[in-house]
This record gives C-alpha cells, structure tokens and sequence, in this order.
C-alpha cells in the first residue's frame, strides 16, 4: 500500500477538497476562518496550501462567519456547504449559537475549532477552559448539544473514520446538521503516512428514500377520504428540489397550498392554489382554509408552534405527514409517510391517479390579496411608516430575481405574512429566529446565488447586535440591499410584552434605563465600513434608493425611521405566551382571563403580530 506522509491538518484539508458532488464541484464551497491559539499553525499552514481549492476567507467574528455559511448551505439547498475554523476558547464559544441555528433548521456546517493539547503536556494552555471534575472536557464540548455530529480529533489516524462520518451527516438529509470536529491542536502538527487512496475523489449522492408501501397505501386512502384536505408546504420542499412536483400535485388533486417560513417561495406567490402563509403570521385566506380541512398533508415540515398556532389551528384535524426524518413525520400523532419530498409526492400522485378533491379553493385569496395591498400602501402625510408599508415599497421594486432575507424581530412575521415572493424568492432564518443572522446571512445567500438580488431586512436591535460582516461583504465586493428600519428598540419583542399585560420596559431605549436614548447614524456607521449608505426620508425615497442601489459592487444600506407600534393589521391566528396567573397590574390579570378563555378554547386570540 502507498503511502503519503502529511500533518493530520494537512491531510484532512487534502482530504475536504476532493469530496465532490454530483455536480462535479467540491462539497465544500470554502473555509471561513479566524485564526487564533490552536488553529493559525496546524490548520491555517494546511488551508494555505490548499487555497486554490478551498478558498479561506476571513471574516470579523466567528458566529457570523458561521451564519453566513449557513445562509450558504440554506440557498443551496444542502447540495454544498462551508466550514469555519476558530480558536480554542472564545473562538470556539461563539459557535454555539450559530451551531443551534444550523441544527434547528436541519442545514449542514462543517465546524473546525481548535482544541486542547492531547497530549496535556503543558496543560492548562491558554484560553483552556478546566473542568475541575472531568479532565476530558474542553470549551468545544459546549457545542455537544447542537452538534449532529460530534468529534474530538486527539490522534491523526481518526480522522480515517471521522472525515466519511462527517460527510455522510451533512449529506444525509434525515440527518442533516452541523458537524463539530474539534481538532486537538499538537494533532493538528503530527505527521502520519497515509493511504494514498485516502485521498481519492469521492462524489457524495443526496439519498432520495421512496416511500414504504403500506404507508403509500394508508396516506392515499387518507386523502381519498378527505373531503377539503389542504397542503402544508415546509423547507423540505425546498431542500428536495420538489417544488415541481409540489405545483404538479397541488393542480392535479386540486389541493391547495399554504407556506411555513421555511417553505414559503417552494410555489411563487401567483400560482393558483398557493393560499400563502399558514400559522401564527399567517394570512386570512390560508388560516380559514386550514381551519376547515379535515385532512392536513405536511411535506417537508417541522410543524412547530407557529405552524400550528400552538397546536389550536391545527390540532382537530387529521394529520399525513411527508418526510425524510422519521422524528419530524411522527410529530404530534401524525400518520407518517417517511420519503424524500419530491420523490414522495410523485408516487403518492400515482397512486391516487385522477382522484381531485371535493373541496376547491374559493375566492378568499384575492379577498385577502386586497386587504394585503391596504396596508402596505404608503402612508398618508408625514406619519412614520410601518414594517408594512415599507414591505410594501420593497415589493414594488422588486423583481423576478429579487430574495428577501430576514431572521428575528419585527419584520419575520409581516415578510410572513405579506411578501409575494417569485420561485425561491424568499430566505428566512425562522427555526431559531437568530437576532444577528440578517446581516450575514445575506453575504452567504448571494455568494451562493450571485445572479439574485438579494434584500436584507434587518432591525436596529439586529443591526447592533451583528453588522461587521458588511465589512467583509464590501471588502469581497459581495453587493447586496440592506434595509435597516430604525424603530428605537426591540419593537416586536415591546407588542409581545404589552400584548401580554406588561408595561412599557427595557425594549423601547425610551422605556431602559439610559441616561439618553441614543441618536445612531446608521447611514454614517455603515458607510464607514465601505457600504453604500443612505437615509430615506420616506416610502417614495426609499422607492428611490432600492431602485438605485442595483448594479453596486458593494453592498447599500438604506435607513428608513419606522413607527415601533402597529403590527401588520392583518392576518394571524392565536400563539400560546404564557401570561403570570399573579400580578398587580390590572392589565396582565386581563390578558391572563383572555389567555385562560383561549386555552380553554371559547375564543381564538390572535398574536401579537397582527
């Protein structure tokens, strides 16, 4: 057997940038990295050597270099991903929450943190976190939780066994989720003779389970049965490339369609049976359906609380659920149908050959199309506009090609709600609503989608929370719109409180306690990372300014002052918050009675969204 000697960080670089996909392109996209104690010599002298091939790129902090290779993976729809290296310690820390948001919305990551001394010679090394109980525990164990996969490398020769199990996570798509390989760093440095076959190119297939036929059988007869059956529609339509297939049985069995946030855009906004989004943030039209159904088919979803307006808008009905994952199709009783989406939907076609539902969709669309256009429209006077109505002037200037992005605040439930998105026309973080994500998120959309424009909503709370990779956006003259709608605090978080009773407290800067509320200029802020930056002094101005920002090599950021009070004024359906059954305020003592009323069903109290 011929052998090649290399470092174990040598040969697992070698080793990454041969993995293929069917494609014929590298699984791995690249490596965003900032080095620091335990990974600049080992890993980042290996990386040097393979950059033609997998490109390092550098960002400003390691959780967002982490979303921005989620957003990655997300827009490729799991078929490539990125991997991000840190250092041992606080490097390795801010992981975790990017490490979650991968593992709840099911998207492959590959990360490489440094780690510890195997050898524990000099231990404790610098930035070492000690367990005082357990000598085998490092900072990267914080990311056992809300890793797919987890392994420490401590000798070269494991990674024989960890790289293949690595891979076959994160192209798995019942498994799917990040990988943490947490890499010893004297490992990194040791030499080892490899097999040379080791490093043969290898081409990763995305499985594409057919479903069982007893439970082909069972979900057919279901549907048959059902007298207004109606579509869950969730990111596993997405991610399977089913959409087709989803547009395909919708028309055939006259079937109509509603969106979670992770499937919204798998049927453009238009098409006939698309009733758009369902749940908590949902529209008029696709609720009352999903009211009324006997039958509910799941494709490709997770079904969590807002899906279902915590289990009241969806819970008398009965339940198919479609998907890959064994655990998500039998979620809350459902009849599981476990197969890839679009290869699901096909056979379960055939198998009810010409049957058409009963029930056909009826003229509520446009009803709620109406009300739609009443509240994005431009505001009268000089008012500050709300999250809807600068939707509504994004919507006008979009185009075919444009992609909203958003993660957390305000504006999830109203894009939700109201945008009309063309075919993948919409990328939204929503299975960890991760404050932060936006910014980011869209540098990793539209370096994997470089013909799409790309516009980012994002809060001011977001915004200071994370916004240092615009720097890295304009330094790679990645381009994309931002549009940062200031309204003075945590908005949405300020409704949920007085929704619930509560008063006015530490969302709003006039509602902290600050000595004075601050007077950011944003514009300024981000133009002196290299954006293009403007303020809009309106709705008509920032009409003005998204036309203008197209064709830039760098990014734009457009602030708009917005109003933090109303909600979208339409849609929505109940959300289970628990409200203090004590309190001295008469208003939280109201909004508990309201809440006791909707649990005990005798109403239906909507969120506080709408």
């Amino acid at each position: 057997m011929s052998t090649i000697r290399l470092t174990a960080a040598q040969a697992m670089m070698r080793w990454l940038s041969v993995q293929m996909t069917e494609e014929g392109t590298p699984f791995l996209a690249g490596i965003w990295a900032i080095f620091g104690h335990g990974n600049v010599a080992g890993l980042g002298e290996a990386m040097h050597g393979v950059q033609d091939v997998l490109p390092t790129w550098r960002g400003q902090n390691e959780q967002t270099m982490a979303h921005a290779a989620i957003a990655y993976g997300k827009a490729m729809r799991r078929r490539r991903a990125m991997a991000v290296t840190t250092s041992i310690g606080p490097g390795a820390t801010n992981l975790v929450t990017a490490a979650a948001t991968a593992h709840v919305n099911r998207l492959p990551l590959l990360l490489i943190p440094g780690d510890v001394f195997a050898s524990r010679a000099p231990d404790p090394v610098l930035q070492q976190v000690e367990d005082w109980d357990d000598g085998t525990i490092s900072a990267n164990d914080a990311l056992r939780p809300v890793s797919r996969y987890f392994d420490r490398i401590a000798r070269p020769e494991q990674l024989l066994t960890a790289l293949p199990r690595a891979m076959d996570t994160m192209t798995d798509p019942a498994r799917c989720g990040p990988v943490t390989l947490a890499f010893c760093q004297d490992a990194q440095a040791e030499a080892f003779s490899w097999p040379e076959a080791f490093f043969a190119p290898r081409v990763w297939h995305i499985r594409r389970p057919r479903p069982d036929l007893r439970e082909l059988e069972a979900a057919a007869g279901a549907i048959r049965d059902a007298r207004r059956p109606v579509i869950v529609a969730g990111g596993g339509v997405l991610y399977s490339g089913a959409e087709g297939a989803l547009a395909a049985f919708a028309s055939d069995h006259a079937i109509p369609v509603v969106e979670t946030q992770a499937g919204k855009s798998a049927l453009p906004w238009d098409h006939p049976a698309n009733l758009g989004a369902v749940g908590v943030t949902g529209t008029d039209a696709a609720n009352a359906a999903v009211a009324e159904a006997d039958l509910l088919l799941g494709v490709g979803t997770r079904l969590q609380d807002f899906t279902t307006g915590s289990r009241r808008l969806m819970g008398d009905q009965r339940l198919l659920s479609l998907n890959v994952a064994a655990y998500d199709a039998a979620k809350h009783g459902a009849t599981p149908l476990m197969a890839d989406a679009r290869e699901g939907l096909s056979a379960l076609s055939e198998a009810l050959g010409d049957h058409r539902a009963a029930g056909a969709p009826d003229d509520r669309k446009a009803d709620w199309l109406a009300r739609a256009d009443a509240v994005m429209a431009a505001p009268a006077g000089n008012a500050l506009p709300t999250d809807a109505q600068v939707i509504g002037a994004v919507q006008r200037q979009a185009t075919e090609r444009t992609v909203a992005i958003c993660a957390a605040g305000s504006m999830p439930g109203a894009l939700h709600t109201l945008w009309r998105p063309s075919a993948g026309g919409y990328h939204m973080e929503y299975g960890y609503s991760c404050m932060g994500y936006e910014i980011a998120g869209a540098l990793g959309l539209k370096m994997a989608a470089p013909e799409r424009d790309v516009v980012c909503f994002v809060g001011d709370g977001s915004y200071m929370m994370a916004n240092s990779e615009l720097a890295t956006a304009a330094m790679l003259r990645v381009p994309f719109t931002v549009v940062l709608t200031d309204n003075r605090g945590y908005g949405c978080i300020n409704r949920l409180q007085a929704a619930t009773g509560g008063a006015p407290f530490n969302n709003l800067y006039a509602d902290s306690r600050v000595a004075a509320p601050p007077a950011i200029d944003f514009a300024a802020h981000a133009a002196a990372m290299g954006a293009h930056a403007a303020h809009a002094g309106g709705i008509d101005e920032l009409e003005t300014l998204l036309g203008a920002a197209r064709g830039r090599d760098v990014p734009s950021v457009i602030v708009i002052d917005t109003d933090p009070g109303p909600g979208t004024g339409a849609g929505g359906a109940w959300w289970d918050v628990g409200v203090p059954e004590v309190s001295r305020r008469a208003e939280v003592r109201a909004a508990r009675e309201a809440y006791e009323t909707a649990l005990a069903g005798r109403s239906l109290v909507r969120g506080p969204g709408a």
